[in-house]
């Protein structure tokens, strides 16, 4: 495929977050409606809003929804927050917030309300208030002593009609977290951790929340005017090494469509927080990804996290008129196609008619997955426009890239300017796994480069034990030379604290 830029020139490489706004245009809300009080959600992504960037805990990064491939009769719905999160970022690592409500909406009938709310609530828990360490040794389960903070949740099923609750049923209690991976000496099989986190609910349901590499792949430099407006340095996963913290959830299909006979879903996640009233408020909200980084402009951002589906009208002309387009002609003389751009509207916000448009649909944005499109043996990256019906935009999965999908369709490829753009990242870093949950695990936070003159599988605290041997044992010369270097530095290093306590006794003698 073409780099974003399909001209001439050796850096033709993919504008890549240019994406932002074809996928954003698509997501950015478009006609709405309705007088409901706040409470449902749809799109935002990495630090794209100035208020919610200062709150990573509750920043939704990405959704994701497919019908899961080892199990075509559910349906995995993969949500993640906190972003940028640096696997060696101790000793306070990374835990879902306490005080927040992540949220999983699901419209089952077109409406652009949800008709069922997966609410998870978390707690953490401390054994040790008089350590500062997130663990205390070697962590070989999640129930070992030796992991310190720990984190468990419970799940909600909330069902509504019109946005009023109309039953509540409690599908998991006090469920463990799978803890952030500290590195290899903290949790030395950090794949046995994942697996006990992993729990089967009533139901024929399955839960997982805990620490996972960051499964979208994309080049983020084209905040930098679009790739410092000539195209320099693209083509680098911007993403390649952080982790997040991933809620994922795999549901019959039976249970969250509305029939058979209507097998279309919308779907978005969304994050309230309590203000110190007890009260919860939205602050975070996700559909298709970036919609709120790239379609919309500064003054909207912070209300579209705080606003619904239904109120998506009030958006409506971020989408059908676009910034960023514009900007790609005024740079890289690209002509923009002709507005409005009812083609965006079309396909994110009502979804394509024929594959996961529901029967009345009302404009919105959110994830629409047709949960009877059997999943593709053979997934293709671009998904639908490159024929393949089970990937992006009907649903989203992890292979999906849905970066250069956006880019070719904000640029016009459905309305005749047909292109190969892109940002020249085509895949993870890391490889995703064939089942449940599905995300990579996360990179470990002693990932570096091993230290000088040491080798792979090297203990060095095994090595400074046979070097610190007593005089008359059985260690060799070179040993004996190393213990009297220690000493002799031990009996200067005592010398010079002395003199400098010396020193510092008769300054404080003096009178000024």
């Amino acid at each position: 495929m073409t780099p974003l830029i399909s001209r001439s020139g050796t850096g033709r490489k993919g504008l890549v977050t240019l994406i932002c706004g074809a996928l954003a245009a698509g997501g950015l809300a478009a006609a709405g409606v309705a007088t409901l009080e706040p409470g449902a959600a749809s799109a935002s992504s990495h630090r794209e809003a100035p208020l919610i960037s200062g709150t990573p805990q509750y920043d939704n990064t990405d959704l994701y929804a497919f019908v899961s491939p080892d199990k075509p009769d559910t349906t995995t719905i993969v949500a993640n927050w906190i972003p940028f999160e640096e696997p060696a970022g101790g000793p306070n690592f990374f835990t879902f917030a306490d005080d927040a409500q992540y949220d999983i909406h699901v419209d089952n009938n077109g409406d652009a309300q949800g008709e069922l709310l997966f609410r998870y609530t978390f707690k953490t828990h401390t054994k040790n208030g008089n350590t500062f360490l997130y663990n205390t040794g070697a962590v070989t389960s999640l129930d070992d002593p030796d992991l310190n903070v720990t984190q468990t949740y419970d799940i909600d099923l909330i069902r509504l009609k019109n946005q009023h609750v109309m039953s509540k049923t409690k599908l998991a209690d006090d469920v463990p977290v799978a803890p952030s991976n500290v590195g290899k000496a903290s949790m030395p099989d950090y794949g046995k951790l994942r697996a006990q986190a992993v729990y089967k609910t009533a139901g024929g349901a399955a839960t997982f929340a805990g620490q996972a590499d960051d499964p979208f792949f994309l080049d983020l430099r084209v905040f930098d005017l679009l790739y410092g407006g000539n195209l320099t340095e693209v083509g680098r996963d911007t993403l390649k090494g952080y982790n997040v913290n991933t809620i994922a959830l795999q549901v019959p299909n039976d249970l969250i469509r509305e029939s058979s006979h209507q097998p279309i879903v919308g779907i978005w996640s969304t994050t309230q927080r309590r203000n110190a009233q007890g009260y919860y408020s939205q602050v975070s909200r996700l559909g298709n990804p970036l919609v709120n980084e790239v379609v919309n402009p500064q003054k909207d951002k912070d209300k579209f996290n705080a606003s619904q589906p239904w109120y998506d009208g009030q958006f409506l002309k971020n989408v059908t008129n676009p910034e960023l387009p514009k900007l790609i002609e005024g740079i890289y003389k690209i002509k923009a196609p002709a507005e409005p751009r009812n083609d965006l509207v079309d396909v994110f916000l009502k979804g394509v008619k024929g594959l996961n448009q529901p029967p009345n649909v009302k404009p919105s944005e959110e994830l629409r997955l047709n949960t009877s499109i059997k999943p593709a043996m053979h997934p293709k990256r671009l998904g639908v426009l490159d024929g393949d019906n089970a990937g992006f935009p009907n649903g989203r999965r992890l292979t999906d890239d849905v970066v250069d999908e956006a880019l070719q369709v904000v640029e016009g490829e459905l309305v005749g300017s047909k292109n190969d753009l892109g940002d020249a990242v085509d895949k993870n870093d890391k490889k995703f796994e064939k089942y449940f949950p599905y995300v990579a695990q996360p990179t470990s936070g002693s990932r570096g480069p091993l230290a000088k003159g040491t080798t792979a599988g090297t203990d060095v605290r095994s090595q400074l034990g046979d070097a610190l041997q007593p005089a008359g044992s059985s260690s060799g010369s070179g040993d004996t030379m190393l213990i009297a270097a220690s000493a002799a530095s031990g009996a200067a290093g005592i010398l010079l604290i002395g003199t400098a306590f010396a020193w510092w006794r008769r300054r404080m003698q003096r009178p000024y």
